[in-house]
């Protein structure tokens, strides 16, 4: 597979990611409940706090401007700025929180959720493929060199 391949599915993950973070907010408590947001979160939802949907909300912007930087760097957008740096801190960021999210919760003495587990298997899949997408482009993702693949 091709880095720009290993990009646009990183970019696709990230863009269902984010639009699922407003269907979060749409589905209300009962979804920030589902998807492990926490008890704390659900009841600020059910009693209309602004509080959840401005985190919801960011959470989902983050999301959707990590997923043009990979469609850039896959050549489906024209070139973001910083690419190559914003590219290896997207992959870092998702590779720490997968490696990194069940043991802080352990060693915080938070209960491992199988949520918890799942979505640090997800989220390493995702720092995988903007890692190997980066890495296999490096040369492409040169500021002057960027070549789009469609």
């Amino acid at each position: 597979m091709t880095g720009a391949a290993w990009l646009i599915i990183g970019g696709c993950l990230s863009a269902v990611a984010s639009l699922m973070h407003i269907a979060i907010i749409i589905g209300g408590p009962s979804w920030y409940r589902f998807f492990g947001a926490g008890e704390r979160m659900a009841e600020m939802a059910a009693r209309g706090q602004a509080y959840p949907t401005i985190i919801t909300l960011g959470i989902a912007g983050i999301l959707a401007i990590w997923s043009a930087y990979a469609f850039s760097g896959a050549g489906w957008l024209f070139r973001l700025p910083l690419l190559r740096t914003a590219l290896i801190l997207i992959a870092a960021i998702y590779l720490v929180r997968a490696i990194a999210f069940v043991p802080a919760l352990a060693m915080s003495g938070q209960v491992i959720t199988p949520f918890s587990i799942w979505s640090s298997l997800i989220v390493l899949v995702y720092g995988i493929c903007y890692a190997l997408g980066t890495w296999m482009r490096w040369q492409d993702l040169a500021p002057e060199t960027v070549q789009r693949v469609i």
